[in-house]
């Protein structure tokens, strides 16, 4: 095989799309961190070493879980062209690949950053390997609830990366996070339904039907834009409340169109628009956190 469609089909193994989000969350907090600790200076090597680790840390977690979950995303159309069940990757490789990346991603922070950074990157691949990958997706609907801690570590990870402590505002914006994962993954849920249903795999709307887990969504993106919202308290800011109420009205506008009419093209748009939503609200708390006078 061509050694650049190797590179290619191991980079598609990673998600980048997936990880890129999450990396951006925990450079932000890493900013954040580094603005909200008295006597510290933004430096570049500290900044490179987190996102390096973070980066390995999240394409770790979805190539091992695409390693347990190659049987099944061999069965969903969404997913059987991926590459260890298009057969472009043998297994035993994605699992080694994936095992290393993890290594590194919680051995860079210890030894190049600080032990707590390093402690919440392991928090994050066992949440995500283990509690979902390996014990949950394939049993129970909770599996996004429970599974989905891993998503707020990376923002736990930047910050204490940079202040070396976890501050409310820290835990507030991993929690941001959590909060967002449902609205992300049961929107999915909703437009691929057919897939989980042939890989059997109990995600809400295999469970409850459709229109119950539509309500969910709506429920679900009702909070999350409240709790995004609610940052504004850490960080008082016009300009964050009148972009976090605007990102709030369209999520939620696409969650209702989704409860009334339970079409799964409204549950793709929805779905579509939740990776730049949560982007815009962490970049905007960025930018109002640092930039005086925003």
């Amino acid at each position: 095989m061509p050694l650049q469609r190797t590179i290619s089909n191991y980079w598609r193994l990673t998600k980048p799309r997936i990880w890129g989000l999450l990396v951006f969350t925990g450079f932000i907090a890493m900013l954040v961190g580094y603005k909200e600790t008295p006597g510290t200076v933004v430096a570049t090597v500290p900044i490179v070493i987190c996102v390096t680790a973070l980066t390995l840390g999240s394409a770790s977690a979805d190539v091992l879980t695409n390693y347990h979950d190659r049987d099944i995303d061999g069965i969903m159309k969404r997913t059987m062209k991926r590459a260890i069940p298009s057969g472009e990757i043998a297994p035993r490789n994605a699992l080694a690949f994936g095992l290393t990346m993890a290594t590194l991603s919680v051995a860079i922070p210890f030894f190049l950053l600080n032990p707590l950074s390093s402690a919440f990157m392991l928090v994050g691949l066992v949440d995500n390997v283990v509690v979902y990958s390996l014990l949950l997706k394939r049993r129970s609907w909770l599996n996004i609830i429970l599974g989905g801690i891993s998503g707020g570590m990376p923002v736990l990870v930047g910050y204490s990366a940079a202040a070396n402590t976890v501050t409310p505002i820290a835990a507030y914006m991993s929690a941001l996070v959590i909060v967002w994962i449902p609205t992300h993954i049961w929107s999915l849920a909703i437009f691929s339904k057919a897939d989980y249903e042939a890989a059997k795999i109990p995600m809400l709307p295999v469970v409850f039907g459709e229109r119950i887990a539509s309500i969910c969504v709506a429920g679900t993106s009702a909070l999350l834009a409240v709790f995004s919202f609610a940052l504004v308290f850490f960080s008082p800011s016009i300009y964050y409340a009148l972009s976090a109420t605007a990102l709030g009205a369209i999520v939620l506008t696409y969650s209702a169109k989704l409860a009334i009419d339970g079409r799964r093209e409204t549950a793709w748009t929805l779905f579509k628009f939740t990776s730049p939503y949560l982007t815009l609200i962490f970049l905007i708390l960025g930018i109002t956190v640092w930039v005086p006078g925003t």
